[in-house]
């Protein structure tokens, strides 16, 4: 919750999805992102593998708190 109130502070739009945790829109580009506990597995699951296998649109990003998420949207777009 933390990471998707920051992500829109900062002005992103955020859906939750399914599979993954969060689709991103910022500034005319779309970021997929799976949060991740620091203190937990941080493995995905079969699904999201074979999902990234055969995805050919942006990459996923994989964070751990609200600070990555928001360097993953800005370099994007710097």
């Amino acid at each position: 919750k933390p990471i998707i109130e920051a992500l829109r502070e900062f002005g992103a739009s955020v859906i939750m999805l399914d599979e993954f945790d969060l689709l991103v829109g910022y500034m005319g580009v779309t970021h997929l992102i799976e949060i991740k506990n620091p203190e937990e597995d941080w493995s995905l699951t079969k699904k999201q593998r074979t999902i990234i296998n055969e995805w050919t649109g942006s990459p996923l990003h994989v964070v751990t708190n609200s600070e990555a998420a928001i360097n993953i949207i800005t370099r994007a777009v710097a």
